[in-house]
């Protein structure tokens, strides 16, 4: 049995390690091994230990979720599917105020659909948005925070890759996680929306209004904007026939990812994707994607033996029996999440904390969606906090030759992170927004 010094060691090894700088991965691995070892006194238990958990949590086909829907992603990027959503947006959007940003977001909004992955949003709109922004005369603060934060929607608007990890630590439905994130996905558009409107009227300098001389932003020509609505139409056909079969059950979440990446492919094929390019597309997921598969194995390792040693029941008993309100528990793991999201990455931070904190989040009375939503939602905003903020980074990668603008970034990103705030209270204060619509399509099976 665990004693409250093999509790210590057991949490502080991990923490140590982690903050050392050792890969995440290593690091679950290796303190799930001590903390087995610690329990029974055997190494040999603890490799038996481990062998079995790799053999029931790789076989399980929930895996395949990831890859599979991150080639459907990709395919569908790789064709210029996110060109064409930006040209036809753009167009539609031709009669608002700063219409680059406003386009900027909800063509974030649609390609979330499709990747997933915000890095692959911040990557392609900062090469496809950013250089009309500039020529339209949007300072450069205003254009890169822009890109940066409306690409924190390929995390919450499905099929979001930090959801169906949360799903498969958790063993919830990612069906339901998927619904679940739609609503809060559009009410963040709108927030954002808001805010670009309002920079419209306040300081219109900043979105290029007030510039005499500017350059008006080039509008595309018809037949492109026909060939864009077309390919656009096609996209959104293909992820809702998915999404849609998933949520009423025509089949699971791995089958409906395997018919989406095998649409996505005849699509870009249809598009003109070559050979090689395929090829690149598949190894590029595989690189991604493996190293994502021995996250999720060995933060299955580890959360199994939080739950076999007590440290899962020993942290809720202490957080619920402090006599902290309902309010303030959360309060409180929020805050754990912004402050580990200055550190460390989104899906190392889900590993780490959700095993402890959702089992925490339920005794509390939270519904597990709404608290799931919620989570992602804070988690996300570590994307733009420095000094980690990988999507800041990301941008500025994309566009070498704005050399220096890293801080530009961040400071532009602080509206967008206010935003992820603002929705983190709307679902705290009202979760019916997170809850309604999986309750609404399970019900009526």
């Amino acid at each position: 049995m665990f004693d409250a010094l093999d509790l210590t060691i057991l949490v502080v090894s991990l923490l140590v390690v982690v903050f050392a700088g050792v890969h995440i991965a290593v690091a679950l691995g290796a303190t799930a091994i001590l903390g087995i070892t610690l329990m029974t006194d055997d190494i040999g238990v603890a490799q038996q230990f481990v062998g079995n958990t790799a053999y029931e949590a790789l076989r399980d086909y929930v895996f395949a979720v990831i890859p599979l829907f991150m080639l459907m992603g990709e395919f569908l990027a790789k064709c210029g599917a996110a060109r064409d959503m930006f040209a036809l947006v753009t167009r539609v959007t031709k009669m608002i105020p700063a219409r680059l940003g406003v386009a900027t977001v909800l063509a974030n909004a649609i390609f979330a659909f499709v990747t997933g992955v915000s890095i692959a949003a911040a990557a392609a709109f900062s090469r496809i948005a950013y250089p009309e922004m500039k020529r339209a005369g949007y300072s450069r603060e205003f254009s890169l925070g822009c890109i940066a934060g409306s690409a924190c929607l390929g995390m919450l608007i499905p099929p979001s890759v930090l959801m169906i990890v949360w799903g498969v630590l958790t063993e919830q439905s990612i069906g339901k996680l998927f619904l679940a994130g739609v609503l809060p996905g559009f009410l963040l558009v709108a927030y954002y929306i808001v805010y670009i409107q309002f920079v419209a009227l306040t300081r219109p300098e900043a979105v290029g209004e007030a510039r005499r001389g500017a350059p008006p932003a080039s509008a595309a020509p018809a037949a492109e904007v026909d060939g864009a609505l077309f390919s656009t139409l096609l996209v959104i056909g293909l992820v809702i026939g998915v999404l849609c079969g998933i949520w009423l059950g025509a089949f699971t979440p791995t089958e409906g990812a395997g018919v989406g990446a095998a649409a996505a492919l005849l699509l870009a094929i249809f598009k003109g994707l070559r050979w090689k390019e395929i090829v690149d597309v598949v190894i590029s997921v595989g690189r991604t994607s493996g190293p994502l598969l021995l996250l999720l194995f060995t933060a299955q390792l580890y959360s199994r033996v939080l739950a076999m040693t007590g440290v899962t029941k020993a942290v809720q008993d202490l957080i619920i029996g402090s006599g902290l309100s309902p309010w303030a528990i959360l309060a409180l793991m929020v805050g754990v999440w912004f402050i580990l999201g200055c550190i460390i990455d989104s899906i190392s931070i889900i590993l780490l904390t959700v095993p402890v904190f959702a089992p925490v989040a339920a005794a509390a009375g939270f519904d597990p969606l709404a608290f799931a939503i919620l989570g992602i939602l804070a988690i996300e905003t570590g994307l733009l906090t420095p000094p980690f903020g990988i999507l800041v980074f990301t941008v500025q990668a994309a566009l070498p030759e704005e050399k220096g603008a890293v801080g530009e970034i961040f400071r532009g990103s602080v509206p967008y992170w206010i935003a992820l705030l603002a929705v983190i209270l709307t679902i705290a204060v009202f979760p019916q927004i997170a809850t309604w619509l999986p309750t609404l399509a399970f019900s009526a099976k």
